[in-house]
C-alpha cells in the first residue's frame, strides 16, 4: 500500500505500508533520484492465511479529525482467509471484470454482516490502512479510496469507476461505509497542521496500489514487462491505451487485469507461490536437521541450497511448486515426479524447486503470449530473485528476453515517481496555489 506527499515543490515523500514493514523515501523532483530512505518493521503479528491482494480498515470520524487512536477495528490483510468459497458463492454477482476474493474489503464487510452484524453499527467509513493515513494527514472528514484499491476491494466497476452501488444496495449492504472515489495520482488534501517537520497545506496524493506503484519505479518503455518476485510472484506487462476489460471475471483465467494510471490497465499473472516456497523449503530441511538435535542458521542453508544447484545446471526431477494453489486453481498443490536414486542430491532437488517455480509463472503468462504483446525485455525485481542466482538463471531459460537485474523496484519510490509528476502538472497549471 503506497501513498505521498509533496514536502516541497523540489522533493516528494513517499510511503509503503506493508505487512511487515514501513518504507518511506525522499525523491528529488527534477533529477528524479531518491536523497534519503528509511525502512521499519511493523512488529505487527498476522498470521498468514493466503489470498488476494488487499486490506482493509475502519474508521470513525472522530479519529480522523481529532488525530486519536480510538474507534478503529483491528486491520484486516490481504492474509485474511475468513470467506470460504462456499460463502463467496453466496454473494451477488458484481458489475466488474475481477472476481471477489477472501480477503477483500467488501467481502469482509459482507462476512461481518452475515456473523457479527453489530460490529459495523460503530463506524462510519471504511479504507485501507494507507487510506486511513491519508485521512489523518489530510484532516478529511470522508475516506477517500483510487480506482486502483478500489478494485481490489471488489464490487468496483473500473471502466465507470464506481461501486457497484445499486447491487450492494439490493444486498442490504452498508454502502455509506465505501470510501469516495478519486483518480489514481489525485491529491486527496493537505496537511491540516505541521507534522514532523513538513508544513501545514502540503498537498497529499491519494493512496495507490503497491503493485501498480512497483511497476510504475521501473517500466519505462512498452516493450517491458516486470517479474517481481518477493514472497508470492508477479508477471505483468501494460496493456495498449484503447484496451477495455471484459465485462465479467474469468474465474479459470491465470491472468487479471489491474488499473493503472490514465485509464490504462496492466495485465498480471499474481501467483501465490514465489519466494516463500523455497522459504518453506528452507525451513523443512531446519526442522529435520533440528531432530537430529543439530542446529544451523537458516541463513547457511539457504546459501548451501543455492551452492548446490548452481553446481546442478540441470535435473530430470520435477517440482510442480504450486504448494499454496493459486487463485484461479485454489485445489492445486505440489508435487515432485520423475525421482530416481541419481537425481535426489541437494543440488538436483533445489534446482527442480527453483525451476518449478518459475516454470508455474511462464504456464501463467506464456512467453508466446509476451511475445504477442510486444515485450522485448524482462526487468527481474524483488527480493527472492535478486537474492538467487539459480532463480535468475531459470528465468533465463524459459523466458527467450534480455533479462535486467539491479533496477530500483521499490513502490516507495513508485508513489512519489507517480505524485511527483502529477504534481508538477498541477503546479504548471496553477503556480499560485502552493
Amino acid at each position: 500500500m503506497a501513498t505521498s506527499l509533496s514536502c516541497s515543490a523540489d522533493f516528494v515523500l513517499g510511503m509503503d505500508l506493508g505487512t511487515t514493514s514501513v518504507k518511506v523515501v525522499l525523491l528529488e523532483a527534477q533529477s528524479n533520484t531518491v536523497t534519503d530512505s528509511r525502512s521499519f518493521p511493523t512488529n505487527s503479528d498476522i498470521s498468514c492465511t493466503t489470498d488476494t491482494r488487499v486490506g482493509c480498515e475502519w474508521l470513525s470520524k472522530d479519529e480522523i479529525i481529532r488525530f486519536i487512536p480510538k474507534d478503529v477495528s483491528q486491520l484486516i490483510t490481504w492474509q485474511d482467509g475468513r470467506c470460504s468459497a462456499d460463502f463467496l458463492s453466496s454473494l451477488p454477482k458484481p458489475d466488474s471484470h475481477l472476481s471477489v476474493a477472501t480477503g477483500f474489503g467488501c467481502a469482509t464487510i459482507f462476512w461481518y454482516m452475515k456473523h457479527r452484524p453489530e460490529f459495523l453499527s460503530g463506524f462510519s467509513d471504511a479504507g485501507t490502512i494507507q487510506d486511513y493515513v491519508v485521512s489523518m494527514l489530510g484532516g478529511l472528514d470522508r475516506c477517500v479510496m483510487t480506482g486502483q484499491n478500489a478494485a481490489s476491494w471488489g464490487y468496483f466497476n473500473t471502466t465507470a469507476n464506481q461501486w457497484n452501488s445499486q447491487i450492494l444496495k439490493d444486498a442490504g449492504f452498508p454502502v455509506h461505509l465505501l470510501p469516495v472515489v478519486v483518480e489514481s495520482g489525485a491529491v486527496a488534501g493537505y496537511t491540516s497542521s505541521e507534522w514532523y517537520g513538513i508544513p501545514a497545506h502540503t498537498p497529499v496524493g491519494a493512496a495507490l496500489g503497491d503493485f501498480q506503484c512497483s511497476v510504475y519505479s521501473c517500466m519505462t518503455d512498452k516493450g517491458d514487462a516486470v517479474l517481481n518476485m518477493s514472497t508470492s510472484a508477479q508477471l505483468t506487462f501494460g496493456m495498449p491505451a484503447e484496451f477495455s476489460p471484459p465485462s465479467s471475471p474469468d474465474a479459470l483465467s491465470p491472468v487479471a487485469y489491474f488499473p493503472y494510471l490514465h485509464g490504462s490497465y496492466l495485465a498480471v499473472a499474481a501467483s501465490l507461490n514465489g519466494g516463500n516456497v523455497m522459504a518453506t523449503f528452507v525451513r523443512m530441511l531446519d526442522s529435520w536437521i533440528k531432530e537430529f538435535g543439530l542446529e544451523v542458521n537458516e541463513s547457511r542453508i539457504y546459501s548451501q541450497l543455492i551452492q548446490s544447484a548452481l553446481a546442478q545446471p540441470n535435473t530430470d526431477l520435477t517440482v510442480t511448486s504450486t504448494l499454496l494453489g493459486e487463485r484461479h486453481d485454489p485445489t492445486t498443490s505440489a508435487s515432485v515426479s520423475h525421482i530416481s536414486p541419481s537425481n535426489l542430491s541437494l543440488g538436483h532437488v533445489t534446482r527442480a524447486v527453483c525451476r518449478g517455480i518459475i516454470e508455474n509463472m511462464a504456464t501463467m503468462m506464456p512467453p508466446q503470449s509476451l511475445q504477442a504483446a510486444g515485450v522485448r525485455c524482462i526487468i527481474g525485481s524483488g527480493s527472492a530473485l535478486s537474492c538467487n542466482p539459480v532463480l535468475q538463471q531459470e528465468v533465463e531459460r524459459v523466458f527467450p528476453f534480455p533479462v535486467v537485474y539491479g533496477k530500483d523496484v521499490d513502490s516507495a519510490v513508485g508513489v512519489a515517481m507517480v505524485f511527483k509528476d502529477q504534481l508538477m502538472t498541477f503546479v504548471s497549471e496553477t503556480p499560485d496555489l502552493l
